[in-house]
């Protein structure tokens, strides 16, 4: 039996369990697409009981069966939603193994190389405005956390790096580092951890040329980590100077006036409602800086930290596939080309002719229609740059409107208690330093005088 959407929408944000034929995992239902597959959050392994984070993925193809749990971990079907595996089906995948099997392999896959990011967020983003869960490591200490996240970095072809503290450069100070990859997200805290994090490890993932590093306006933290730390990047995608480059594609090669946020960004090309609540916390968080040096860090902004680390990586995706879609296009015509029409003609033509053909020059006529409509779309300025408007951020929900409505600045500490706390911060750094130098010069001066001279 085939799923559908008409069956399946009862179950919409319903908690169900899905047995594969290599395992059996549960999950939120997000959205049934088109093809059949399934789209899932906070995914668990239901036989070892393992988190997955993120949302997943699985095609119909691997589905045996579909059940409706009672609760999301009571593990007792109320009904059984459908068998959905053909027997020509099974037989084409008997020659798949079990050891091809597993919680991050075709049946449950990371977004990331399966989903359009754009189609993905518009589900799990709903308009409930319920946030999607998510799952990080704060790495605070040397001990247990921090070499198992660094191994794991430098296992990755793409990572997403995003940087939080106090003026961000060279004259700065950095608090927060946060890395995410497919299927994790890492938030190191600098402001604990200190130089010697880089020295032991980041430093290695950050210059590691064949590891694609995703940031948001690298100008500053690249500034910061150079100076500061003696990080030199490499290998970086820059997602606002991707943002600005799509923008001159779609306009016939005019350029912004101006960049955009990451915000803006995330709003734009991943269609993230404006009033999503990390985007919130994060301008909260803007209003008073000395926040990012608060320990213990609340909760909340652990989580946004986390979000935008993630949907740094949900962003290139989308930002590549329309950087890409000309081409994508042109190719396209290249294979209808020949095999579509006529092949009489074919034998005059000679594959070595190098002249532009056809499919080619039409990009010309097409940046020219984009450059006819951008002029009507938008102002220019006296430069010649296209007047990009401003995102705005809409206002949250009236609270006499809104009963269940609560103010997530209750959560935060005030501006007065953010400095003082983190002024104690500062004062027990200082005394550690200074302890330090102390005994830096005092086993200096052991090692220049004789010994003798202790006693």
């Amino acid at each position: 039996m085939a799923l559908s959407s008409e069956r399946f929408g009862p179950f919409l944000e319903k908690t169900i369990k899905i047995t594969l034929k290599c395992g059996v995992f549960q999950g939120v239902l997000y959205h049934v697409n088109s093809d059949r597959s399934l789209l899932l959050r906070a995914v668990k392994n239901f036989e070892t009981g393992r988190s997955i984070p993120g949302v997943k993925l699985f095609f119909d193809r691997e589905i045996v069966n579909v059940e409706l749990l009672d609760e999301p971990d009571s593990g007792k079907g109320t009904a059984t939603v459908s068998e959905c595996t053909s027997a020509d089906e099974g037989n084409k995948q008997a020659d798949t193994g079990p050891e091809d099997c597993g919680p991050w392999s075709s049946p449950c896959v990371s977004l990331e190389s399966q989903l359009r990011p754009s189609d993905t967020l518009e589900y799990s983003l709903s308009e409930e405005k319920r946030e999607e869960d998510v799952e990080y490591t704060v790495v605070d200490c040397f001990q247990q956390k921090f070499d198992p996240a660094v191994l794991h970095l430098k296992q990755q072809r793409v990572v997403s790096i995003a940087g939080e503290g106090v003026n961000l450069c060279r004259h700065g100070k950095l608090s927060w580092l946060e890395i995410a990859t497919e299927r994790h997200i890492f938030l190191f805290d600098i402001f604990f951890l200190g130089p010697q994090a880089f020295k032991n490890g980041l430093q290695m993932v950050l210059e590691d040329k064949n590891i694609v590093k995703v940031m948001h306006d690298c100008r500053w933290i690249s500034d910061c980590l150079f100076h500061q730390y003696g990080v030199l990047l490499f290998n970086v995608f820059d997602t606002q100077v991707a943002d600005a480059l799509q923008f001159s594609m779609a306009t016939g090669g005019f350029l912004p006036h101006r960049v955009c946020t990451l915000q803006e960004c995330l709003m734009q090309h991943l269609k993230i409602p404006s009033k999503w609540d990390a985007i919130m916390k994060q301008q909260m968080a803007s209003e008073n800086p000395d926040i990012w040096f608060l320990r213990p860090f609340p909760a909340s902004l652990l989580k946004a930290l986390a979000l935008k680390a993630m949907y740094l990586l949900l962003l290139r995706s989308s930002l590549m596939d329309k950087l890409m879609s000309d081409l994508t296009a042109v190719v396209t015509d290249y294979l209808n080309a020949y095999q579509t029409g006529s092949g009489d003609h074919l034998e005059s033509t000679k594959p070595t002719c190098m002249e532009l053909p056809q499919e080619l020059r039409q990009l010309a006529d097409i940046q020219k229609l984009r450059r006819e409509k951008a002029i009507k779309d938008y102002r220019m300025n006296e430069d010649g740059l296209l007047i990009r408007p401003a995102m705005e951020f809409k206002a949250r929900n009236d609270p006499q409107k809104d009963g269940s409505y609560r103010d997530d600045r209750d959560c935060l500490p005030t501006n007065k208690a953010v400095s003082q706390m983190t002024a104690f911060y500062n004062q027990d750094v200082v005394r550690q330093e200074k302890f330090e130098n102390q005994n830096q010069m005092l086993n200096l001066w052991k090692n220049l005088i004789p010994t003798s001279s202790w006693l």
